[in-house]
């Protein structure tokens, strides 16, 4: 190789790789991701999904990558924000909500975060914009407004005599008013009347119940709504003692006794965000990944509730099921 050639190819060699080595592991470094979630455990499916998928893309826990993990309920969820936050992680995967970690200190608005199923990072004020979030957090979020639709057509399809649903909200939410727009405009169009009822305190689900009965509710739709969590088994027996087929998301309520649920499949989007994770360990601004949104749904069936409840589910649906709980 003459002179001239080595000379070109030592000015553009870097060039050209400059930007690869920026997203790159660096080798020899052991890295350091926080978690901060309200799973069972580190071994809970979703969780395992993303932890597999961390270990395609080349992680390995106690080799290149030490996770530091935070699992608590959600009302736990500042004092185990603030530990994390006090750490001085490389990156903190908090699948269901970044604000926590932002409030716990200044360095909550540095350290890059990736969610998974957060239902509104604009509306809530963590990301300029799906496309461009310009600030510290990133991911998916598990949230389409027109999800609330197929909730409704599916509850129609499986109880076809329903003509006046209960609608469980929290107007406190941003997001809130726009899925009753759209669950508005949809019960309009296929003649169901829609009777809204506030629950923005746990204490106010009995009575958001006997609201529903009041109103003659031949079956529920319960909108996004943290509240419910920990409530599941609760609202799961109060929906029995009222012969209400209730629609909802996530799953674990239709786990719980809950008729159906409809939504993003959570799983997928917990393994997807080990993607975020992976390029911001490589160097990667969150700021500078779009969130992107879910592109796969489930539709789960309790088909024990339903016998309860005295339903025949048409088997055209029950064959449209991702999964049936008999």
């Amino acid at each position: 190789m003459n002179l001239t050639l080595r000379v070109i190819i030592g000015v553009i060699a870097p060039l050209l790789l400059g930007p690869l080595a920026a997203h790159a592991q660096q080798p020899g470094r052991v890295y350091r991701l926080g978690i901060l979630d309200n799973e069972r455990s580190l071994e809970a499916p979703r969780l395992q999904a993303f932890r597999r998928e961390l270990r395609n893309l080349g992680w390995a826990e106690g080799q290149n990558l030490v996770i530091e993990a935070r699992i608590g309920p959600r009302d736990q969820f500042p004092a185990l924000a603030d530990q994390l936050v006090r750490l001085g992680l490389d990156a903190i995967f908090a699948p269901k909500t970044p604000l926590h970690l932002q409030a716990a200190s200044p360095a909550g608005r540095s350290i890059p975060i990736v969610i998974a199923v957060f239902p509104d990072p604009v509306g809530q004020g963590v990301a300029a914009s799906l496309s461009r979030p310009g600030g510290n957090v990133t991911g998916l979020t598990s949230m389409l407004e027109d999800v609330v639709s197929k909730q409704l057509e599916l509850l129609r399809a499986a109880v076809p005599r329903v003509e006046r649903v209960a609608v469980f909200q929290n107007p406190r939410l941003p997001i809130t008013s726009r899925l009753v727009a759209e669950l508005k405009a949809s019960a309009q169009e296929i003649g169901v009347q829609v009777t809204l009822v506030t629950v923005d305190t746990p204490n106010a689900v009995v009575d958001a119940f006997a609201t529903a009965k009041k109103a003659r509710a031949d079956a529920l739709l319960i909108l996004p709504n943290a509240i419910f969590v920990p409530l599941q088994k609760q609202v799961a027996e109060l929906a029995m003692q009222h012969r209400l087929p209730a629609m909802t998301n996530p799953r674990e309520a239709v786990e719980a006794g809950l008729l159906m649920s409809y939504g993003p499949d959570q799983v997928d989007l917990y393994r997807r965000a080990a993607i975020y994770v992976d390029k911001i360990l490589k160097g990667a601004k969150p700021g500078d990944l779009p969130v992107e949104q879910p592109t796969k749904f489930e539709l789960v069936i309790n088909l024990k509730t339903a016998k309860a409840l005295g339903l025949t589910i048409p088997q055209s649906l029950l064959g449209r099921a991702d999964e049936v709980i008999q």
